[in-house]
């Protein structure tokens, strides 16, 4: 940095941004088709046609058609992305969710919409290991990491083109006010198969696949604005030719002993899966997929109000994620993780107490079986903390859900450690789909005490497990999981000493 200081605005950086929001695209299809169940649970016409309601068994099997296909595309992630590159890879998903899309928007049976559902979730499996992957490996080491956490931001403009699509379609008559944001799901998807092959393959993956010269060359185009000789090229290229493995398991399809080779690829493994698992249940999971059932309890029961209600959530998330991702390399990822899941478990705390307070109000019951309450005060905290919960939630942990997975892993475990990864938000996601729809149907708002504690849980094991990320490249990041107490590691402060060229001289701990 010292002797070539980036430039976020050149050419070169400007195309990388545009490569970057093709990837981003991944993130956006998956936030509209993890949201649209939720909107469609909303929606009189779908409700009626399937005879579903916002809460029970039967929301959960048809929601967790989309986590049991994430699960079954574990073998197939892997080897999609280290055989054929990341662009292949998005390519690959966002051909799967099209085929999906259309087997579900057709749909007049609860089957062929559950096969749909598979197939969406097989594809977003396949799209959202590469995106992430993509976005990384692409920028340059000065913006990985504000890049790289805006990433996941982008499930938020899914998630309110599909609030929006479903409250537009409201006004709609019939079978076509559901059928109409369905067909919207291909739409991200499409974008990307149309657009993915004109993006340069990520450096990283054509080196280790004896592409050297063309890696050098993406190198020298994007992070040296056309200079081979430029620092950071050659240091990047340095750190390709000492640490990646060119004969690793990245190049055998069914090797996955580079995931628990030693202990510093456990811990790398370890620490993915871990953040992968506690963003899913953080009990966010209830407020994306059932809103509707929560919004009952609360005594906003209204379709056009739970609409209304879930669209203004997805934008304040939008928002707050977006300025999280900005801080991740100022803040450090460590200190935003602890900060939103502390602020986490608060918030699950005040959401029960209220909710409790509430329950006490009930004075009857609707025609559809919606409570009524005569408790405004507690109707409406309830309603804040829904809002809350959005902004801790989106600050800190949403820009590190894409992000810190693919950072914790080396080059020669990404892609199969990315698979696992989807494997644990699938399987966590499983748990989500089934168990919440059918706690909220039998113990209602005491559903909110087994957050709060869980949430306590997760944010001691962030505190002594997570090391931070931040300030490193990729490589560099070998050093910290092999020490002895990688977090302690990844704190120490270093003080650096450097001649009038810019070379480093000295290096010590402070």
């Amino acid at each position: 940095m010292i002797k070539e200081p980036p430039s976020a605005w050149t050419k070169a950086q400007l195309m990388i941004y545009a490569f970057s929001l093709i990837g981003f695209f991944c993130s956006t299809m998956n936030g509209y088709d993890g949201s649209l169940i939720n909107n469609l649970l909303q929606n009189p016409s779908f409700k009626e046609r399937y005879g579903a309601k916002n809460d029970g068994i039967w929301a959960g099997i048809i929601s967790s058609m989309y986590q049991i296909g994430g699960v079954v595309a574990l073998p197939f992630v892997g080897p999609a992305l280290d055989t054929w590159g990341r662009r292949i890879g998005m390519f690959i998903g966002a051909a799967i969710i099209i085929i999906g899309t259309c087997i579900q928007a057709t749909a007049n049976g609860t089957s062929q919409f559950m096969g749909g559902r598979f197939l969406l979730g097989f594809g977003v499996s396949i799209a959202a290991s590469a995106g992430p992957m993509y976005v990384v490996e692409i920028n340059h080491p000065a913006y990985r990491g504000v890049v790289g956490a805006l990433y996941n931001t982008l499930w938020f403009s899914g998630a309110i083109i599909a609030s929006g699509a479903a409250r537009g379609a409201l006004d709609i008559d019939g079978d076509a006010s559901w059928r109409l944001i369905t067909w919207l799901q291909a739409l991200f998807s499409g974008l990307i198969v149309i657009f993915c092959m004109f993006m340069p393959e990520s450096p990283r993956w054509l080196f280790v696949n004896n592409k050297k010269e063309k890696a050098a060359e993406v190198l020298a185009k994007y992070h040296g604005n056309g200079n081979p000789d430029s620092p950071w090229v050659k240091l990047q290229l340095h750190e390709y030719e000492e640490l990646l493995n060119m004969d690793g398991a990245d190049k055998r399809w069914w090797d996955y002993r580079a995931l628990f080779r030693n202990r510093a690829s456990v811990y790398r493994l370890s620490c993915n899966v871990c953040i992968s698992i506690f963003g899913q249940w953080a009990g966010n999971a209830v407020l994306s997929y059932f809103l509707g059932s929560v919004l009952d309890t609360a005594g906003y029961t209204h379709p056009i109000q739970q609409a209304n209600i879930t669209l203004i959530n997805s934008c304040q998330q939008f928002l707050c994620a977006i300025c999280g991702a900005l801080l991740v390399d100022r803040v450090g990822r460590r200190p935003l993780l602890l900060f939103s899941f502390t602020a986490c478990t608060i918030v699950w705390l005040g959401m029960t107490v209220a909710s409790g307070i509430l329950s006490k109000s009930q004075i009857g019951e609707t025609d559809s079986g919606a409570p009524i309450f005569d408790n405004p005060a507690a109707s409406q905290a309830c309603l804040a903390m829904i809002f809350i919960f959005g902004s801790v939630y989106s600050v800190g942990i949403t820009p590190l859900q894409a992000l810190y997975p693919v950072e914790v892993l080396s080059f020669e475990m990404r892609a199969k450690g990315m698979a696992f990864s989807n494997l644990a938000v699938n399987a966590a996601g499983l748990l989500n789909q089934f168990a919440w729809p059918v706690s909220m149907e039998k113990i209602a708002w005491k559903t909110y005490i087994i957050f709060t504690i869980w949430d306590a849980v997760q944010t001691a094991v962030i505190y002594v497990f997570i090391p931070e990320t931040k300030g490193r490249t990729l490589e560099e990041l070998d050093h910290i999981f092999a020490a002895d107490k990688p977090v302690k590691a990844s704190i120490q402060k270093k003080e650096v000493a450097v001649d009038r060229y810019g070379d480093v001289v000295n290096v010590q701990d402070v």
